[in-house]
Formats: C-alpha cells, structure tokens, sequence
C-alpha cells in the first residue's frame, strides 16, 4: 500500500493491482459486515498481497529510484515505517474513543498491555485472534518490513543476500514457534514482503514473462483452490495462493491496455490505495449505521454492496481532484500518506 510520488515510476499494470486489491477488501469487508460468517478462506490470499505488493515495491520500485548507496533510501524508508505505524495507531485511539460511551470496560481491556504486546510483537489480531478491537492489523507489519528493509538494505552494500538470509532465519524463527504450538502472524507476513523484496529484484522482463502464460496460470490456481478446500489455507498454500493471484490481477491489468472509465478507475484506486484501504472500512461501518433502519435485508445487502464500492472510489477522486487544486491538500497528503 506504499505509495510513490515520482510520476514517471508509475506501472499501471500495478497500480491496476493494488487498486484490484483495495476493491477485493472491499467485498471482504462487506462480507463480514452485511453477509454475516461465511467461509473466508478463498480470500485469504488477500491481507499478505498487501504486505507482499510492498516488498516488491522496496526493490522495484524505491531501489530503481534511488539507487542501493543514496543515503536517502534508508531513511526515506524508515520514515515511511514510522508514519504508518502512527497511523495505526491514531486510527485504533480514535476508533475506541468512539466506542468509550459504548462500552468503556470493553475498550479499556482491549488496551492492556498483554493486548498490545499481542498486536505489536505476535500479531494475533492480524490473524483475526482476540484482539477485536484493533483494526487495520496488516499496517504493523507493513510498518515493520520497511524499516526492517532500510536496515537490510544497508546490509546489502557489503553483502548481497542480506535479504535472502534474513528471509530465512526468519522462517526458521517461524518454524521454531509453529513446533511450540504457537503462531506469529505478523511474523508470517513479515516473512511474505521480504518474499516481496526478493521478487521485486527480478528484472520486469523475466517476470512479464512468467505472466504470459494464462492457461498455466488458471491450471495452477484451480490446483490451489483444490489444495485450500481439502486442507485450509495452510501457510505454504498462502504463500502461493498470493503469487497466483498477483499474477493473475497484474495479467488482468497489463491485458486492459489504454486505461478505459473501469480500468482507469481501479488505476487512480491503485495509486492511493493506503487511503482507500482505510476509507472503504469507514465508509462501511457507516453504512451499517445508516441502513440499519431499513426492514428489507435484500434492500440492505444491494445498497450496501453497490454504496461501499461506488464511495470509495468517488472519496479516491475526490482527494486525486482537491490535491491538483490545493497546494496545502497536497501537502497535507504527503506528510500522512506519502
């Protein structure tokens, strides 16, 4: 969900991506907020696409920038890290302040320390544990991998595999927990960006190549929706259920062509996809609010489904429109989102 500022780095095929990813949480959300509990593990492969589009953004994208010696790099990565984890935090303040009239027990519990050192260290609330009533959970990992990368990639001037190597003690720490019976979602995304910054080292060449095989690319995710509904998503299936469908959104988005209303649509999405991440939840819980007082359920769930998608892409054009016409819009966005 990093978003770069240099126009002329833009890809649309992957800002087509990231926007596609941002209205598949869309529908995931709603899901959970109009449909009730349904079986979510065909969109697993939704949250770790997020932190794995990052990764792959820190090498193709950040490091073509700048190159792997400017001194700009890791502090323009750390600072990135930092701000997201402030907006992490701001947006949980702000949403159990909301709640503290509601529930003012609840919403203390849920701040304990035990419950933050849950969401910061092992990331329980990411993997949807107990931790109810954090939202946003992928932001601290996101958070973490670039400031992880930052320091990697300091590594990386003296020896190139710092990244590969880390990948791997990390999954080692990985296996070692899973054999205790314990699980560390946030390590397990954190394990998928740097899968990410590996990936994003492969020249575009090579992997607009590993693209342009549709049949190979259906066969392969038929097999895998195969895998997931005999054996659930287990973590090596998640793996590779978000390189397929990266694969096949980014195959999407480079088939489009010249951006059409749709496809130019899910592209401007794409380019602000940290906002529009955040407003579809906002605008959601809204709309739960307001059509709470409508009797027909069917009425509810097509107001609903058609509302959530069309708001956040209107709230997308409307900050694209009020940026180009306000310098201090502009800034304003930088300093939060940029």
């Amino acid at each position: 969900m990093t978003t770069i500022s240099s126009k002329a780095n833009r890809i649309p095929a992957l800002d087509f991506t990231k926007g596609a990813l941002v209205l598949i949480m869309v529908f995931y959300h709603w899901l959970n907020y109009f449909y009730g509990p349904h079986d979510s593990r065909y969109l697993r492969f939704l949250t770790p696409s997020f932190i794995f589009v990052t990764g792959f953004l820190i090498s193709n994208v950040y490091l073509s920038k700048y190159g792997l010696f400017n001194e700009q790099l890791p502090k323009r990565l750390v600072q990135r890290g930092l701000k997201i984890l402030g907006v992490f935090a701001i947006l949980n303040v702000t949403r159990n302040l909301l709640a503290l009239g509601r529930s003012q027990g609840e919403t203390s519990a849920h701040w304990s320390t035990r419950n933050l050192i849950d969401v910061y260290i092992m990331g329980s609330g990411v993997g949807g544990g107990q931790a109810k009533a954090i939202a946003f959970f992928i932001l601290v990992p996101i958070g973490y991998l670039l400031m992880l990368s930052a320091v990697l990639l300091v590594v990386s001037r003296f020896y190139r595999y710092a990244f590969h190597v880390a990948c791997l003690l990390f999954l080692l720490c990985l296996i070692g927990i899973n054999s205790q019976g314990l699980e560390s979602p946030n390590l397990e995304l954190l394990i998928i960006g740097l899968l990410g910054v590996l990936v994003g080292h492969i020249r575009w060449e090579k992997l607009n190549a590993l693209v342009r095989h549709p049949y190979l690319l259906a066969a392969g995710y038929l097999l895998y929706l195969g895998a997931i509904t005999l054996w659930n998503v287990v973590y090596p299936l998640q793996v590779i259920g978000v390189c397929l469908s990266l694969m096949i959104i980014y195959l999407v988005g480079q088939r489009s062509g010249e951006p059409g209303k749709v496809t130019g649509r899910i592209v401007l999405l794409g380019k602000y996809s940290l906002f529009g991440y955040i407003t579809q939840i906002a605008i959601l819980q809204f709309l739960r609010l307001g059509l709470n007082r409508i009797d027909s359920e069917i009425a509810v769930l097509g107001l609903s489904f058609g509302l959530a998608f069309a708001l956040t892409i209107l709230s997308v054009e409307i900050v694209d429109f009020t940026r180009a016409g306000s310098i201090a819009v502009d800034r304003l966005y930088k300093a939060v989102f940029a």
